[in-house]
């Protein structure tokens, strides 16, 4: 399937690792130029220098979080292309801690890393996609959103706040023309997990300690996911072709969803 993306220009926010890279991957595969950011450019350069299409990608360095500096990134987008087609707020993570260990500063830093990015990206970035053709912004967000988690209590309830504000922007910018989706993941392998597993100490291999999790947390296909069975669903709803969805969320989780 030709996904009309040849040529068109797209910002994958954390884009040095995991979904963020399988992303770029993706969409210079098909084509796309991309634009990419991370706090460590240096990382970041490496990562996408093994890239086939790594001529296609613009890197720099951005922390999302900090409106300045969306802002000079959307600068650098419109000095370079002038016109942005799409959007994935990628960066993001997880906070594991009870609600009695969670700190007032806690659930302040916990909202912020939530919200923060893709409120900048669409006081700085949105106004680029006017011009677009079929524009398109798709944010990452996680099952939790709506299936929260004890042990993940700020992040449940973070994630379900980006789930109402990515359907409210949907709302808002349909006049405009741009559509905005979620994604919502379940475990999916990343940097995050490993980080885990080495700080577990358990001696069980990565495969028998994820394995362990899925069953736990009752995942039906038994295992984790991995950044590029995440990354083609990114790469459609960018696309011209997804160009009657929007305001919609799908997961990719393996069926850990118990909800209907």
């Amino acid at each position: 399937m030709d996904l009309k993306l040849e040529g068109k220009v797209v910002v994958v926010t954390g884009g040095s690792s995991g979904i963020g890279l399988a992303t770029v991957d993706a969409l210079t595969r098909e084509g796309a130029r991309v634009v990419t950011c991370s706090r460590d450019v240096d990382k970041l350069d490496a990562a996408i220098t093994g890239l086939e299409h790594a001529d296609q990608v613009t890197t720099t360095r951005c922390n999302v979080r900090e409106g300045a500096e969306v802002k000079a990134l959307a600068q650098l987008v419109a000095e370079k292309f002038g016109v942005l087609d799409g959007v994935v707020n990628n960066a993001g993570g997880s906070r594991m801690s009870p609600l009695e260990k969670m700190t007032t500063e806690d659930w302040h830093d916990e909202l912020d890393l939530k919200f923060a990015p893709v409120l900048n990206a669409a006081h700085h970035l949105v106004p680029l996609m006017a011009d677009a053709e079929a524009p398109s912004m798709v944010n990452l967000n996680a099952v939790l959103a709506k299936q929260p988690e004890p042990k993940l209590v700020a992040t449940s309830a973070a994630r379900a706040g980006l789930l109402n504000l990515s359907k409210s922007l949907a709302t808002r910018l349909a006049d405009d023309g741009i559509r905005v989706n979620s994604v919502c993941l379940g475990l999916v392998d990343t940097g995050q997990w490993q980080r885990r597993y080495e700080a577990d100490g358990s001696g069980a291999t990565f495969e028998e300690y994820s394995a362990e999790i899925a069953a736990d947390r009752g995942i039906a296909l038994g295992r984790f996911g991995r950044a590029d069975e995440v990354s083609p669903l990114i790469t459609f709803l960018l696309s011209p072709v997804s160009s009657y969805i929007t305001g919609t969320s799908i997961d990719v989780a393996g069926g850990v969803n118990r909800y209907v």
